[in-house]
C-alpha cells in the first residue's frame, strides 16, 4: 500500500461535512500535515485517539506525535512508516441546519374548542465543540463511511428535537390556554426556551447548539378552514344578534329537512320523528318570540278587532297605543283609564283639594299647592 507524504483535505464544495476519513492509513515520519482553518485533523491507533493538531501546517516526527511515536514504539528519525487513521472534524459552525415535525400534533384549540393538528418548522445552528466527545460518543453510532455530513448527524438528534417541539407547544396551548392562532407573538420566547432544552442533549455528544429557531407553527388547509367558518358565524351572529341568528338558524335545520326525503331527511337535519310535540312547541314558540304574535287586540272604542301592529283602529279611527301609567302603591303598570290597580286595588283617581281644588296625584296626603291634608 502506497505511503502518503502529504496529507490534506480542501473540504467538499458544499460545506455539509462534519467528520472526513483520509483515504489511507499508510504513513511515515517526515510526511507533512495540513489543517485548515476551522479544521482539526485527529489521528488513531486502534480506534483511540492519540494526537490531533489545529490550524497549521506540520512534519510528522517524534516532536510533533509523541503519544503516536510512544504506542508504535519506532525508532527516531527517517522515513519509517507507521499505520494510523486521519480525521479532519469540522469546527465551524453550521447555521443552516433545517428541521419539522413528521407528523402533525393533534389538540383541541383552547379559543375554538375544535380539533386541530399542529405543526411546527425552523433551523438552527450548530458546531463541535467538544471534538474528543463527539469523536468518541457519536460517529461510533453513525455509519462507517469516508464523510460524516451534517444530515447524518441532525436525523440522530431528531427524535430529541421533534419531542420537546411537540411537548413544549402542547404545554403552551393547553395549559397557558393559547389559541394556535394567537401563539405567533411567543414564537420568540419559545425558540429561546426550547434551545436551552435541546442543548443539554447535544453537550452530551459534544454539540453545542448556537441557535434554535422556530420559523413557523402552523396547521393544515382543512383545519384552518373550520377556525374561519366558526370565525364567519361568529361574526354574523355579533351583526344580527342573539335572537335573530337562533331564529335563522332554525330556519336552516327546517329548510334542510325539506330538502330531504322522509324521516331520514329530518333525522339527519337534527330534527327527527323522534323530538316529539316538545320540540315541535319549542321551535314554534322561539318563531313566536321572534316574530311577534299574530293575536287581534280590541279597540277599546268600538270592540272591533284589529291586527297588533296597526297604530289606529280600522273600524273607528281611535288611537291604537295603550298608554300605562304605574301605580303609585305597588308600582304595576296600569292602564290610563283604569281608576284601580289590578294589583294591589289602590285607587288611581287624582285627589281634590277642598280648599284650593288643586287636582294632585294618587296617594299623596297633602296638597301640592296649599299643603292641606287631604286624608284629614
Amino acid at each position: 500500500m502506497a505511503v502518503f507524504n502529504v496529507i490534506e483535505f480542501n473540504g467538499l464544495s458544499s460545506r455539509n461535512w462534519v467528520v472526513y476519513r483520509f483515504p489511507g492509513n499508510e504513513f511515515a515520519f517526515g510526511s507533512r500535515l495540513i489543517v485548515k482553518e476551522g479544521q482539526i485533523a485527529v489521528f488513531l491507533k486502534s480506534g483511540v485517539i492519540h494526537d490531533f493538531f489545529t490550524p497549521g501546517t506540520y512534519t510528522l516526527d517524534s516532536d510533533n506525535l509523541p503519544l503516536l511515536q510512544k504506542f508504535i514504539n519506532l525508532p527516531f528519525g527517517g522515513k519509517t512508516p507507521f499505520t494510523a487513521e486521519v480525521f479532519y472534524i469540522n469546527k465551524t459552525v453550521k447555521l443552516d441546519v433545517f428541521w419539522g415535525t413528521t407528523d402533525p400534533v393533534p389538540l383541541v384549540d383552547p379559543k375554538y374548542n375544535i380539533r386541530i393538528r399542529i405543526r411546527a418548522f425552523g433551523q438552527m445552528g450548530i458546531r463541535i465543540s467538544d471534538f474528543r466527545v463527539f469523536f468518541t460518543e457519536l460517529i461510533g453510532a453513525l455509519d462507517d463511511s469516508n464523510v460524516v455530513r451534517y444530515d447524518s448527524v441532525i436525523s440522530y438528534f431528531k427524535g430529541i428535537i421533534v419531542m420537546k417541539v411537540k411537548t413544549n407547544i402542547s404545554s403552551i396551548i393547553i395549559a397557558q390556554k393559547v389559541s394556535a392562532l394567537e401563539i405567533a407573538p411567543m414564537l420568540e420566547e419559545l425558540s429561546l426556551s426550547l434551545k436551552d432544552k435541546i442543548s443539554n442533549d447535544f453537550d452530551r455528544f459534544g454539540v453545542s447548539v448556537v441557535n434554535f429557531i422556530i420559523d413557523s407553527i402552523n396547521f393544515p388547509d382543512e383545519d384552518f378552514d373550520k377556525i374561519n367558518d366558526i370565525l364567519a358565524k361568529k361574526a354574523h351572529f355579533d351583526i344580527i344578534g342573539d335572537e335573530r341568528y337562533r331564529v335563522g338558524r332554525t330556519f336552516d335545520v327546517m329548510e334542510s329537512a325539506a330538502n330531504n326525503e322522509g324521516a331520514g331527511g329530518l333525522a339527519a337535519a337534527g330534527i327527527g320523528i323522534g323530538l316529539g310535540a316538545g320540540a315541535g312547541q319549542s321551535i314554534a314558540s322561539r318563531f313566536s318570540d321572534s316574530l311577534g304574535s299574530n293575536e287581534k287586540i280590541k279597540c277599546s272604542g268600538c270592540g272591533f278587532m284589529n291586527s297588533p301592529s296597526v297604530k289606529y283602529c280600522s273600524e273607528c279611527g281611535k288611537s291604537m297605543e295603550i298608554i300605562r301609567n304605574v301605580c303609585f302603591k305597588c308600582e304595576s303598570k296600569v292602564d290610563k283609564d283604569q281608576k284601580f290597580c289590578n294589583n294591589c286595588g289602590a285607587s288611581q283617581e287624582a285627589k281634590k283639594c277642598q280648599q284650593c281644588n288643586n287636582l294632585n296625584s294618587p296617594g299623596v296626603k297633602f296638597c301640592s299647592e296649599c299643603g292641606v291634608n287631604l286624608e284629614g
